[in-house]
């Protein structure tokens, strides 16, 4: 199967609502997975960064992959975070995910310790090897302070299970020629560089706007893939200031739980520190820009 049907080409990297006591909320959490597939996404990342898998135990995200999975049946395949710096811990992560339904699983490279490049690799093989689900494997070196560099990319790209990339370095030259070289196929992960990534062949965007504005990424996705550039590119602009209002913050798992909760599709906006609620003037952009797309928001 190709990483399209694998994975599917517009995933919204989902927040994980919570309960105003800070209590994993699966009902919000079912209805915003149906709301997001409505919109055109055909895939589902739960437990990534945006959903707070820093500080979900390891219940939490089991009952939260059976929740979606049961939300949006057959109609988007479902991916699992089974990101750690600890190999063991993030295996178990797999094996859950995998034990609870999910369709694919989303590895990042190991954060903070700095690992070697052999390391980087062993550490995804590991992961890769523990279940038989298709792996996606997260570059995010701003994030993480370790880059998956050229060797440790092609050694991986010969594990079966391995099968793209989501690459979120921010050079959509550089990320596709990377899949190209090593045979493996890259998603952006970057909402605001799905248009050249795209261009340069990438299969779509694991994204963090999509709370916000599925449909225009759905068009904009489409349109690439029907070769109509000028389409494409017009989406691209209808969606941008949204964009900007979500990811400029540097706050994205922020700012599109709190597009979820003005939106209607989950009951409360809460967080868990150390992530805190968004300043005024960053919900009013978000708010006025939505509102300026016709949205309705609450």
């Amino acid at each position: 199967m190709s990483a399209r049907e694998l994975f599917g080409t517009v995933i919204p990297a989902m927040v994980t609502p919570f309960h105003e006591d800070g209590s994993i909320d699966l009902d919000s959490a079912q209805r915003l997975a149906v709301a997001l597939v409505d919109g055109g996404c055909d895939g589902i990342l739960v437990s990534g960064t945006t959903g707070e898998s820093p500080t979900t135990h390891g219940p939490e995200k089991e009952q939260l992959v059976r929740a979606v999975v049961e939300a949006v049946g057959e109609r988007a395949k479902v991916m699992a975070g089974a990101g750690s710096n600890d190999t063991a811990h993030a295996v178990r992560m797999a094996q859950a995910a995998a034990g609870a339904g999910a369709d694919s699983l989303l590895v990042v490279s190991p954060y903070y310790n700095r690992p070697s490049q052999d390391g980087v690799a062993a550490h995804i093989e590991t992961i890769a090897s523990s279940t038989d689900l298709p792996v996606m494997v997260y570059d995010i070196p701003g994030r993480t302070g370790v880059a998956i560099g050229p060797e440790c990319s092609a050694r991986i790209a010969q594990h079966p299970n391995i099968i793209a990339f989501k690459d979120a370095v921010g050079d959509p030259t550089a990320g596709t020629r990377r899949g190209r070289d090593v045979g493996m196929e890259v998603y952006s992960g970057d909402d605001a560089l799905t248009l050249p990534f795209m261009a340069q062949g990438a299969v779509g965007i694991v994204s963090v706007s999509a709370h916000a504005i599925p449909e225009i990424l759905r068009e904009l996705v489409d349109a690439m893939y029907a070769s109509d550039y000028a389409a494409a590119l017009a989406a691209h602009i209808r969606g941008e200031r949204v964009i900007d209002a979500i990811m400029g913050t540097g706050q994205g798992a922020v700012m599109a739980k709190l597009a979820a909760y003005v939106l209607g599709h989950i009951e409360t906006p809460t967080l868990r520190l150390p992530l805190v609620p968004a300043e005024d003037a960053w919900r009013e952009q978000l708010i006025a820009e939505l509102t300026a797309l016709g949205k309705t928001v609450r």
